[in-house]
């Protein structure tokens, strides 16, 4: 995971520690490095994993397939996203972040920053998950977009911006 630094101290996740702390983390979680095709599932619907997922390069897409195969694209993922994390913070669920949310046997100081990390890193995810649903109210196809391209140029801070999707 040293290789890995760059993209690592850039998470939001990993804030306020230094390199020595997000490797001993990653070493108290027993994070492993796993390397997928393009287009290949990473997790599907009722797998069992007690995992979350962090993008070290590429991108990833977190998807919901209906039983007639639709998708809908619920995010975008880039270097340095997590994905996963809502559905193990949830009790029952069927990812599990155990290691995370109680002391490692280690007792190191970072572990509350990282629990602090987590929770900001969810309460993000819930907001965009919120202008999501705010835009998908609207009542029509119209309304839709300029709901969501307005959000957008005050997000960015222009009248001029790039958006990550096409029209597909």
């Amino acid at each position: 995971m040293q290789n890995h630094l760059s993209v690592l101290r850039s998470c939001p996740f990993f804030a306020g520690l230094n390199d020595d702390e997000i490797l001993s983390i990653l070493h108290c979680v027993q994070a492993v490095e796993i390397a997928r095709q393009r287009g290949a599932y990473i997790f599907r619907a009722g797998d069992s994993t007690e995992v979350m997922g962090l993008v070290l390069s590429g991108t990833t897409l977190v998807i919901q397939e209906d039983l007639w195969g639709h998708r809908n694209i619920l995010s975008k993922c880039s270097a340095g996203d997590f994905f996963g994390e809502p559905y193990a913070a949830t009790p029952g669920a069927i990812l599990n972040i155990k290691r995370l949310l109680t002391a490692c046997p280690t007792a190191c100081d970072h572990h509350q920053k990282l629990i602090r990390n987590l929770v900001s890193v969810l309460a993000n995810k819930i907001l965009l998950f919120n202008d999501k649903v705010t835009h998908i109210s609207k009542r029509t196809t119209r309304e839709k977009l300029l709901s969501y391209l307005s959000a957008e140029s005050l997000r960015q801070g222009s009248l001029s911006f790039d958006i990550p999707f096409d029209r597909q």
